[in-house]
């Protein structure tokens, strides 16, 4: 659950019906009579560590929108990866809806969408990525492709391009004083100052500030992690001649213990947010199932 500021603002943003009917009209300028019942919320959550989510999933009458993360840092395998999301997503719109596929009668899906924004400075990103540009060989051609629309700053001023405004002071604001509670003050008052998503900080300000506070709380520990982490393999491959059976029953209790790590501080973040936030709206930011986080909230965890 490595959930960062922008990743977790982006799916608390969209994830508000009237800023997700926004940004479906940013790709759909054309379709002026969508409404906000017309949209449907399907974004994938995990309760694994380790396990698949994509940051936002809209169904929209018959489109199939998905968004892979916000990237500040160019990653041409997104491909790859908004491939598994909607495979899992149509997986759920499968057994949600009752959908037989091996009868005679076809079955109809939603005409899927696939997204990435970028959030960097990189002039040289391309439009569009596909799948084919990741196959082995010489010959790219293939009879399954899939293609990604890249997301940028376009020079107009709607939700997504303040979006990516919000990202860029984000990234600034750390840089220049770190992950403080007075940073995210200077964040969101930028924000405001400069006109990036005013009334989503006006209305949701402090539900914004409290989950950004606890993501800068764990952005530390992570960055603590990593830390200690690449000293130790360091130590360890100093350390020549140790037994091969012992070296792989410490490389797998640490596993275990990075993940029971991981799997206490999901649950510490859930309790913290509780105090501040309904058990749904935890669900949707930290992209969870809400049985999970009620279960926590129940003590059951």
């Amino acid at each position: 659950m490595k959930r960062n500021v922008k990743d977790s603002v982006f799916t608390f943003l969209f994830s508000q019906p009237a800023e997700a009917k926004k940004l479906y009209q940013v790709l759909h300028p054309e379709d002026t009579s969508v409404t906000e019942a017309d949209i449907k919320i399907i974004t994938l959550k995990n309760v694994l560590s380790n396990g698949r989510y994509n940051d936002l999933g809209l169904q929209v009458r018959a489109r199939l929108i998905i968004l892979a993360e916000a990237q500040s840092t160019f990653c041409p395998n997104v491909p790859l990866r908004v491939t598994l999301y909607l495979e899992d997503t149509y997986d759920r719109y499968i057994q949600e809806n009752g959908l037989w596929l091996y009868g005679e009668t076809l079955v109809k899906i939603p005409k899927p969408e696939l997204y990435v924004i970028y959030t960097g400075s990189r002039q040289d990103v391309p439009d569009v990525l596909r799948l084919s540009d990741m196959y082995m060989g010489d010959d790219t051609h293939a009879d399954v492709d899939v293609t990604v629309h890249v997301l940028k700053a376009r020079g107009t001023w709607d939700v997504l391009e303040q979006y990516i405004a919000f990202c860029k002071i984000e990234s600034e604001m750390v840089r220049l004083y770190g992950r403080s509670q007075e940073t995210i003050q200077k964040i969101v008052s930028q924000c405001i100052e400069q006109g990036i998503l005013v009334d989503f900080f006006r209305s949701r300000g402090q539900e914004v500030y409290d989950v950004m506070s606890i993501l800068f709380d764990q952005e530390k520990v992570w960055e603590m992690e990593r830390y200690h982490i690449q000293k130790e393999s360091e130590a360890k491959g100093r350390a020549e001649g140790l037994v091969k059976g012992r070296a792989e029953g410490r490389a797998e209790g640490r596993a275990e213990g990075l993940a029971k790590g991981r799997t206490e501080e999901q649950i510490h973040t859930i309790q913290k947010l509780i105090k501040v936030m309904d058990q749904q709206k935890i669900a949707e930011v930290l992209q969870l199932p809400l049985d999970y986080v009620r279960s926590v909230a129940d003590g059951r965890q």
